[in-house]
């Protein structure tokens, strides 16, 4: 039996900017439910935006690969232990959590993988990695 390959995270700068995608449509499903004006006014809005951010990408993680964000930028959070299935729903949440709490990801190892990643045994990479694909993705 062949020990599985170490997959190779996605940049630094591809996933901040998947993660500036996901906290904008996250604002702009705050302001569809409560309005602009609520949302100026509004000190408690950026928790509730922090709410949405962790739900929604709990959620499309765990059954699409990645967040919104993380969709549109082409990235996968995937099982680091190289089992193909998606990653399971509580995994899941428990990574957003902990991506929501900043200080882990800010923790890495060499490799990549933050201590959200490492406490959930997935890792986020390209969609070209996911897929297996050594040729770039059209």
């Amino acid at each position: 039996m062949t020990a599985p390959v170490a997959l190779e995270a996605a940049s630094w700068p591809r996933r901040m900017l998947a993660l500036a995608v996901d906290w904008f449509a996250c604002t702009l499903i705050l302001i569809f439910f409560v309005g602009s004006d609520v949302w100026l006014d509004g000190d408690w809005t950026n928790f509730v935006v922090l709410g949405i951010f962790v739900v929604e990408s709990a959620l499309l993680t765990a059954t699409v690969g990645g967040s919104f964000g993380q969709v549109a930028t082409r990235l996968r959070v995937v099982r680091a232990n190289g089992d193909p299935r998606p990653v399971d729903l509580l995994p899941a949440f428990g990574r957003q959590l902990l991506v929501g709490l900043v200080i882990p990801p800010l923790v890495f190892r060499p490799d990549g993988r933050g201590l959200h990643d490492m406490a959930t045994g997935t890792v986020c990479v390209t969609l070209q990695t996911a897929l297996g694909r050594t040729a770039p993705v059209r």
